[in-house]
């Protein structure tokens, strides 16, 4: 387990991330996914941080045509403390087009096994997701030895600051028991289990509509941060 750190003296802003920071944000997001219970599934044991950022490196070239894209917690000099993917409303899902055409990528991260399970995350993930207009975040993470910093309630809320102006509300999939009371203070709420084939584990879906008083994210963007993560997409 990685020691606490100190945030930053000079504090950090929330932002796009920039082309250019594609592997930096893949490196975090697979150190804060190390431990997730569905990438854990999916991916060999063998080397699985790094099989988690080439994972994370692909999910990036998808997701940044779409509105919303990969915003990251940054201080000045560039240092990330946070990332997280975002999808506007009704652009959660890729074309099947987009799909077929990654598929011979995936299999390299995953290998056959890991593939074949990705298929049925996906599937069971799909199978139950909102047909309601909505905010997307497919996955999100803090750097670890920031926990507790309140960086990740910072990167969150200022989407669901927008969610609340605009009245937009919006939906994950947790793939961790342990964070559902982080994202639950941020107004999200469980709307059911979807659990995996095999034995595999059980991800949490959650819907938060948004706030008519506008600011829940911002009052609540101090009360605690850390690698909160949703699944994979």
């Amino acid at each position: 387990m990685s020691a606490p750190s100190a945030l930053p003296s000079a504090g950090y802003g929330i932002r796009f991330a920039r082309p250019a920071e594609s592997g930096a944000v893949a490196a975090l997001l697979a150190r804060a996914f190390a431990d997730d219970p569905v990438m854990a599934w999916m991916i060999p044991a063998t080397d699985r941080e790094r099989g988690i950022a080439r994972y994370f490196r692909l999910a990036q070239r998808q997701q940044r045509p779409r509105a919303g894209a990969v915003r990251v917690a940054a201080t000045a000099d560039g240092r990330l403390l946070g990332a997280a993917l975002w999808s506007g409303p009704g652009a959660w899902k890729p074309s099947a087009a987009a799909e077929l055409a990654a598929l011979p990528r995936y299999a390299g991260v995953f290998g056959l096994r890991g593939l074949q399970r990705a298929g049925e995350v996906q599937n069971a993930m799909h199978e139950v997701h909102p047909l309601t207009p909505h905010w997307y975040l497919p996955s999100v993470g803090t750097d670890q030895r920031l926990q507790g910093m309140g960086v990740g309630s910072a990167l969150l809320g200022q989407q669901l600051a927008d969610c609340d102006r605009l009245g937009q509300p919006a939906y994950l999939e947790s793939s961790n028991v342990t964070n559902i009371p982080f994202y639950e203070k941020l107004g999200f709420r469980i709307t059911g289990e979807i659990r995996l084939p095999e034995g595999g584990p059980t991800l949490w879906p959650m819907w938060r509509d948004p706030d008519p008083a506008g600011g829940r994210a911002r009052r609540q963007g101090a009360s605690r941060g850390s690698s909160e993560r949703g699944p994979t997409r």
